[in-house]
């Protein structure tokens, strides 16, 4: 297979953006290049890691070129460390910035998070303090970010085994109001949102009743296996009832939104990811069925 990524034969030619309707898609993963590629199945859209096609060519990009000329695509990262008070990696922001325009994304994100200290990368997506201080910073980060690629980008809720004391901010109202400073988009995630609740004992109903549904752009979706003491955000684990539960109420809060399938461990088959997203699909048709029976 060729190192550069030619125009592919079939579908829009790569530099054409497609935004992305409100519906169930699955996160990208090697195994399955060849199978989507090959079968486009029927689902919405996709969403890759960033950092994965950072390189120049190879087979990664290849089919990312060919697949995305045939299904809208999101962008997501989990490098930025926006949160760290390390200058941002200035080479990891032009990397993206220049896949960003090879592919040209609906959507872009990363996490409200921290992961690096003095140059250095920590194998984690590690919660900050909800303080006026770290949303101050964080403002001022995602601002940075955004104007130097140029576009908005949006910031996911991060899952949490522990709670820093001098935290002031419940974590939905500092979500809200860094959406609100920053003018970023909000990737709300599902299964964050319970894991957290159940770790830390909130009412996650109290969190999606907090978050403005307008600056909600994509909803994550995924499993969690359970501790000794907490709850685990593994993305190895097909959705759980109780996130289900808390996906429906969530359309009926915050509208229907483009919804992803994330599974990143133990990666099952295709056929299982495109079962997960079909009952994905089945809550954001029965949405719009009352949206249309209201309005009728």
């Amino acid at each position: 297979m060729p190192d550069s990524a030619p125009t592919p034969e079939l579908g829009l030619a790569p530099n054409t953006p497609r935004h992305i309707e409100a519906r169930a898609g699955i996160g990208l993963r090697a195994p399955h290049y060849r199978r989507v590629l090959d079968e486009k199945p029927a689902f919405g859209w996709f969403e890759v890691h960033s950092e994965n096609f950072f390189g120049a060519g190879g087979q990664p990009l290849w089919f990312l070129d060919r697949i995305g000329a045939n299904y809208p695509c999101s962008l997501h990262g989990v490098g930025l460390s926006l949160g760290s008070v390390d200058a941002l990696d200035s080479t990891h922001l032009q990397k993206l910035k220049a896949l960003a325009a090879r592919v040209q994304p609906a959507l872009i994100s990363d996490h409200i998070c921290w992961g690096r200290i003095d140059s250095r990368h920590l194998n984690d997506l590690l919660p900050l303090p909800y303080t006026e201080e770290a949303l101050d910073h964080l403002c001022a980060r995602i601002g940075q970010a955004q104007e130097f690629l140029g576009r908005q980008i949006l910031v996911e809720n991060v899952s949490s085994y522990f709670r820093y004391r001098h935290s002031t901010i419940p974590e939905w109202e500092f979500v809200a109001e860094l959406a609100r400073r920053s003018g970023c988009g909000i990737l709300l995630d599902i299964n964050n949102i319970y894991v957290n609740a159940v770790n830390h004992g909130f009412d996650p109903l109290v969190y999606l009743r907090a978050i403005p549904a307008a600056a909600v752009q994509e909803i994550h979706l995924a499993g969690f296996d359970r501790g000794a003491h907490c709850l685990i955000d593994t993305h190895g684990n097909p959705v759980h009832d109780a996130v289900w539960t808390l996906y429906r109420i969530a359309v009926q809060t915050i509208g229907a939104k483009p919804t992803l399938i994330e599974w990143d461990t133990d990666i099952p088959s295709l056929e299982v990811l495109l079962g997960e997203a079909r009952k994905a699909q089945d809550v954001l048709d029965q949405f719009h069925a009352q949206t249309s029976r209201r309005s009728a």
